[in-house]
């Protein structure tokens, strides 16, 4: 009798104890389970979302896809740039090279703003006329390279390779613009053409000894 009523007082007394843990039980072990992020990736650290790339704006990534880009003013001036470079140090076969990449790429650049314009013409003036300004200044470039080009092969001694060029200055340029002239001038140093240009006012010395080309012209090979 003594045992079973020891039993019964235990196991009141155990009740309460019991009933608490079983209330208890689930949020301590909530608090002991850490939070998996889905797919079981690894807890980001702290600060990650500050790290985040954010997306590029649109005028971002068309200046990149430019800079970037062969076909493009940018590219067509650093290979202008390379050439150069191969001048100053006397590397001719790099610079000629660069030189004709540089001509290749002003000239597609100004036959393609030239087509452009001509499709927006009648429909949308303002852009056509930014084309056609487009094409008027990368042909500008394609010129310049071509003279620079023109000034290697005849530094090579290849008056055969630079006579061509220079006529083709003269034809875009026209012998009344500056580029146009120095093109004219290269062809009188070469004694392609017998006439300078402009020609000297008749009974004016001056203008006759600035007609015709000086010592040190002739014996300069480039001209920046």
């Amino acid at each position: 009798m003594l045992s079973k009523s020891v039993y019964s007082l235990t196991l009141k007394s155990l009740l309460p104890i019991v009933a608490t843990l079983a209330v208890l039980l689930p949020a301590i072990t909530k608090a002991q389970t850490p939070n998996l992020p889905a797919d079981n990736q690894p807890p980001e650290s702290p600060g990650s979302e500050e790290k985040t790339a954010q997306p590029q704006a649109p005028e971002e990534i068309r200046s990149i896809i430019i800079n970037n880009s062969i076909l493009s003013v940018q590219g067509g001036k650093r290979l202008m740039q390379e050439a150069e470079n191969a001048i100053s140090s006397q590397n001719y076969t790099l610079a000629i090279s660069k030189l004709q990449e540089a001509r290749q790429v002003f000239n597609q650049l100004s036959n393609f703003y030239q087509d452009l314009s001509a499709s927006f013409a009648g429909i949308d003036n303002r852009i056509a006329d930014s084309l056609r300004r487009q094409a008027l200044e990368t042909a500008q470039m394609r010129d310049q390279a071509t003279y620079q080009l023109a000034l290697v092969h005849r530094a090579q001694n290849q008056p055969e390779l630079a006579v061509p060029l220079l006529v083709q200055i003269i034809r875009s340029q026209q012998p009344t613009r500056d580029l146009g002239k120095k093109a004219y001038q290269q062809l009188f140093e070469l004694g392609f053409v017998d006439s300078p240009y402009p020609r000297a006012r008749s009974g004016s010395s001056s203008d006759s000894s600035r007609a015709q080309p000086s010592a040190s012209e002739r014996s300069s090979s480039l001209e920046k």
